[in-house]
Parts: C-alpha cells; sequence; structure tokens
C-alpha cells in the first residue's frame, strides 16, 4: 500500500510505503466510540457540586411539633423537599468518572481511524517542514498548496510532527484551526477532532506511533 508524498509547495516529490497492519484495518465503529468515550470521561474534570441534607447548614430545630398541628410531620427545614433544603442524588464533585480501556484497544482505536482517513483521502504526507523562524505567515503559505484541503474555512487539520519541532509548532500556534503536535502523542480523540490529518516525514512518524502487540489468533485485518 503507497501514498503521494508532496513536499510543502503542494508538489508531489514521491510514493510512501504505508504499513498494512495499520492502513488496513477495517472500519469498527463500536471500537471506536468505545475507547472514545472512556477517554472524555476520563478526562472530565468534576465541578457541579450539590451539598446535602447533611451539609447544608441550618435545620437542626425540629419546624414544629409532631402531633396536634394538623400539619404533615417534619424533623428539619433542611429535608429536600423543603425550598433551601439539601439536595437528592444532585452531582457531586467526589464522583469518579475515570474509565479504563486496555492499551491493545486504545492503540486499535488509533490506526482504525488513521485507516479510515486513508480511504478517505483526509491524510496528506509531506516530506518536511522547514518554516525559518517560525513565521505565521510562511505556514499560511504553506497551507494554501493544499487548497483542496482548506477551501473551506472551517476545515481543521492536525500536525503529527516526527520529532519535536519547535519552529513548526511557533508557526502554528497561532492559527486557531490547526493542532501541532508529535505523532507518539496521537490519540483517538484528536483524530476524530480535526478533519485533515498532515503527517511529516511519514517514515519516521508512523514507526514513532504506539506499538499494538500481536496475539496468535489476532488478524490484523479483522
Amino acid at each position: 500500500m503507497e501514498s503521494a508524498l508532496h513536499n510543502l509547495e503542494g508538489k508531489k516529490v514521491g510514493t510512501v510505503k504505508l504499513p498494512e497492519s495499520i492502513f488496513g484495518l477495517r472500519w469498527n465503529a463500536d471500537l471506536v466510540k468505545q475507547v472514545a468515550d472512556s477517554i472524555l470521561s476520563s478526562r472530565r474534570k468534576n465541578v457541579a457540586h450539590t451539598k446535602t441534607r447533611g451539609e447544608v447548614r441550618g435545620g437542626g430545630r425540629k419546624p414544629w411539633q409532631q402531633k396536634g398541628t394538623g400539619r404533615a410531620r417534619h424533623g428539619s427545614t433542611r429535608s429536600p423537599i423543603w425550598v433551601g433544603g439539601g439536595v437528592t442524588h444532585g452531582p457531586r464533585n467526589d464522583k469518579n468518572f475515570e474509565r479504563t480501556v486496555s492499551k491493545s484497544m486504545r492503540v486499535k482505536a488509533l490506526y482504525t481511524i488513521l485507516a479510515q482517513k486513508n480511504r478517505d483521502g483526509e491524510i496528506l504526507f509531506v516530506d518536511a517542514l522547514s518554516l525559518p523562524e517560525g513565521k505565521t505567515r510562511a505556514a499560511v503559505k504553506a497551507l494554501k498548496n493544499f487548497e483542496h484541503v482548506f477551501s473551506k474555512r472551517k476545515n481543521a487539520l492536525a500536525i503529527a510532527l516526527s520529532a519535536n519541532n519547535t519552529d513548526a509548532k511557533k508557526a502554528f500556534g497561532n492559527l486557531g484551526n490547526v493542532e501541532v503536535l508529535e505523532a507518539r502523542n496521537l490519540d483517538p480523540i484528536t483524530l476524530l477532532q480535526y478533519k485533515y490529518l498532515m503527517i511529516e516525514n511519514p517514515e519516521r512518524a508512523l514507526g514513532a506511533l504506539p506499538k499494538m502487540k500481536k496475539t496468535r489468533n489476532q488478524n490484523v485485518k479483522a
């Protein structure tokens, strides 16, 4: 399996051989959703917090005597059925939303999304990102060479670097619809958030992706 390799001027300069173990996988929506839900849930920050009847201030005295008033019996004005009382089953900031999936599932979901993006023509392979002095003007000029990708203003791009590139991060840092990270830090959520993916120095970048352990009964095309 091969794909075209371009330079920053948008010209084809060769081809890149894509590993079948990654780009030959079929789409697996159930796996991708399970892994994505797990990651998003683990990243969730607990902010909302309600107090129970035991935490609300006041309500220590019985509002009226138990019998003889003709009204319903109550033991505290901080009961959940009273205005200003505690909250029953409300959100709590001590709740743990962390969810875990195995590393093999997470890696396979990453590979599955990469394979589907490649089939949809949403991955660009470039030989190098040479942006002197990290100028944003040079970054915008480079992106204009790929008009088929950025024909719409809302099209977002993730750039996977083969290694740390300070100039590239600085050049693209002012562009709100572009995310720059190293290929070894790619995760399923990033690939789902950004429509297009640009991989710099693909042979080295793809080699830096997390590896998936193979088992005896595992079929990489499954």
